[in-house]
């Protein structure tokens, strides 16, 4: 699950309109324009609208999401976008668009006039089935199903493919040693092309002052070039940065090379390699990596789930991978690269799944599964033996030779049994701070640690003048140590009120004598 909530542009949306959303790109020099498809396949655009890259028809910038009705309906596959910007996305159909800056006709439609709304790319796709597309800084590739590779736009440094240095204005099939290959996966760098073949082997072209086409050298190439140094291994993923270039095997290991001005290598220095070298991101298995052509700044997610992040990090340059608390590689360039632009099309496909945990809160006090019942006050409470006992080990005892499906508990109210039992069902508690003390009783008696710790932070949370004393009582008679001196130095910087209220004056003799001896200790008496 993505939380597109991470990215700052879209705090400018509603709830409700958040929680509609299935896919989301956010895009543009500044990530000041956003792209997202709802749960009914609408597809909607908000942002500054720089190069009509909107696509909305007219060249204004909208805080408030405007309907693209031509791509309504059409269910978006994959789409990329350039530094113009200019957009370019593929449907489950195969159908590719386009629409924003055209300047060098990375449209690929024949001419150089901006595209202010999406227009189907034609010429040579028409008859393709296209399912991946990826943009550089100005120029625009397409892969088709039969593995055939598509490029057009800027082409200064051979990044389209073509064996010369002149822009090409419409889709041109890249072939020379790509031809009769199968191509599976492709990505653009600034002003650079890399592919991936279903072998497992790798081909670049374009730019390479950075050694960003990983071929050991730094000179450009005007058409696809192997990259001979990983002859040895079989390549499944590939993305390109700014500059620099990642590729994952099919074995879990991570190579990368190409530009290092932030360390977006990973390789502790920050020299530019101008072949691949392997990067060790502790002693796991990669299974997913990331880089965007707009930013410095690499991620990659182990098999056990860490995420890791190195490169540009908000401005700073973190050379090694750096262990993230996120769950997903889309968070690292949401908080931590410039701009923070998506790395691919985020996908919020609805989960109806439920977890263990989810499972077992929805069966709490359930009577239709349930198997075992508390009387408590006159009322049921449902319950699972099976559960309780793998959970608590006072009732794994009590519950071992116990036939009987109803069990009564005079010790406790039902409030505080109820809560307990729905804790060992959710590992949360729900109690007022009073109603809390009860269930600190509880969890004092059947030594459940955790529970108590719980208990302690609900009264910490709700202690006041009047119920101050009572709950210092509660904290003493039931060994809550912890508690007992929060609840004392509560007692002592409300002093003046705390001795005035019904608690203090009906206070337990000894307590009352601990708590002066103590208080005047504390120097709390002096004027």
């Amino acid at each position: 699950m993505v939380d597109v909530g991470k990215w700052p542009i879209f705090t400018l949306l509603s709830p409700q309109e958040i929680a509609s959303i299935r896919k989301a790109c956010v895009f543009g020099t500044s990530a000041s324009e956003a792209l997202y498809v709802t749960d009914n396949d609408e597809v909607f655009v908000f942002g500054l609208n720089y190069s009509n890259c909107l696509g909305t028809g007219d060249n204004q910038s909208t805080l408030v999401p405007k309907k693209l009705e031509g791509l309504c309906g059409k269910k978006i596959k994959s789409l990329s976008y350039g530094s113009g910007p200019h957009v370019l996305l593929s449907t489950e159909d195969g159908v590719v668009y386009a629409w924003g800056h055209n300047g060098y006709s990375q449209l690929g439609n024949g001419t150089t006039n901006q595209g202010i709304a999406p227009v189907q790319v034609c010429t040579n796709l028409l008859i393709k089935q296209v399912v991946e597309v990826a943009c550089g800084s100005h120029h625009s590739m397409a892969l088709a199903a039969d593995g055939e590779v598509f490029a057009w736009g800027y082409n200064n440094c051979g990044q389209v493919g073509s064996g010369s240095t002149a822009n090409q204005p419409t889709p041109r099939k890249v072939t020379n040693c790509l031809h009769i290959k199968r191509v599976v996966g492709i990505a653009c760098g600034q002003t650079s092309s890399m592919a991936v073949l279903d072998n497992g082997e790798v081909y670049g072209w374009g730019y390479n002052g950075n050694g960003q086409l990983g071929l050991g050298n730094n000179g450009n190439q005007l058409t696809p070039v192997r990259v001979a140094a990983l002859h040895s291994v079989c390549v499944n993923q590939i993305v390109c940065g700014y500059a620099h270039t990642l590729a994952l095997t099919d074995e879990g290991l991570l190579y990368a090379w190409g530009a290092n001005t932030y360390g977006q290598l990973g390789t502790g220095n920050k020299n530019n390699l101008l072949s691949p070298a392997h990067i060790m991101v502790e002693k796991e298995r990669v299974v997913e990596i990331a880089a965007c052509h707009s930013a410095h700044t690499s991620a990659a997610k182990t098999q056990g789930g860490h995420v890791y992040m190195w490169g540009q990090c908000r401005g700073q340059s973190v050379i090694l991978p750096h262990l993230t608390h996120f769950s997903c590689t889309d968070d690292v360039f949401a908080c931590f690269a410039t701009p923070a632009v998506t790395w691919r099309l985020l996908s919020v496909e609805p989960d109806d799944h439920l977890t263990v945990a989810e499972s077992l809160k929805r069966e709490f006090d359930n009577p239709d599964t349930a198997d075992l019942k508390f009387l408590v006050d006159g009322k049921y409470i449902y319950a699972h033996k099976v559960l309780l006992k793998i959970r608590c080990e006072h009732f794994r005892s009590s519950l071992e030779d116990n036939e009987d499906d109803i069990v009564e508990m005079s010790e406790f109210s039902y409030p505080v049994y109820r809560a307990f039992l729905e804790y060992l069902y959710t590992d949360s508690i729900s109690l007022s701070p009073e109603e809390a003390v009860g269930l600190l009783d509880l969890a004092t008696f059947y030594r459940e640690n955790r529970l108590k710790k719980l208990c302690q932070q609900t009264i910490k949370q709700g202690i006041c003048e009047e119920n101050a004393i009572a709950l210092l009582s509660a904290a003493v008679k039931y060994d809550a140590q912890d508690l007992e001196e929060f609840c004392f130095r509560f007692c002592i910087n409300h002093l003046t009120v705390v001795t005035q209220t019904s608690g203090f004056a009906e206070m337990d003799h000894d307590l009352l004598k601990n708590f002066i001896s103590k208080a005047s200790r504390v120097g709390a008496f002096k004027n």
